[in-house]
């Protein structure tokens, strides 16, 4: 058998991009998250927002999709290592979904604070 060497570059960016396909097809939050960043986008260019402000809604929204997809993995994890109900699996999943809780609350604040201005203005 033929000894494998260290992983390629471009094998982990392609290991990443499946991941994120796989979550966009096997995860319905996931789908989710990726419409309202659509929206954002859409929103973003049109009001024109600044390099900090860019610089802010990218962060915001991609801890937002990262966490999404770590609390995914970790619920893939512990399903596979304890299939049945487990008080201390069931917390480990509460905690991810919890992260993600967090980082939603987090990113509406951020999106509140920066387009709330713009919007009232445009009401004017």
């Amino acid at each position: 058998m033929p000894v494998k060497g260290p992983p390629r570059i471009i094998d982990s960016f392609q290991d990443a991009l499946i991941g994120i396909a796989t979550a966009l097809r096997e995860e319905k939050n996931m789908r989710i998250h990726f419409a309202l960043l659509f929206l954002l986008f859409c929103a973003s260019f049109y009001f024109g927002l600044d390099r900090l402000e860019w610089a802010l809604v990218l962060l915001a929204a991609g801890g937002v999709i990262g966490l999404e997809m770590i609390n995914s993995a970790v619920e893939r994890a512990v399903d596979l290592v304890e299939p049945r109900f487990h008080p201390l699996a069931a917390l480990s999943k509460r905690l991810a979904a919890g992260g993600v809780l967090v980082a939603a609350i987090v990113a509406v604040a951020v999106g509140s604070l920066i387009f709330w201005p713009k919007i009232w203005g445009w009401l004017r």
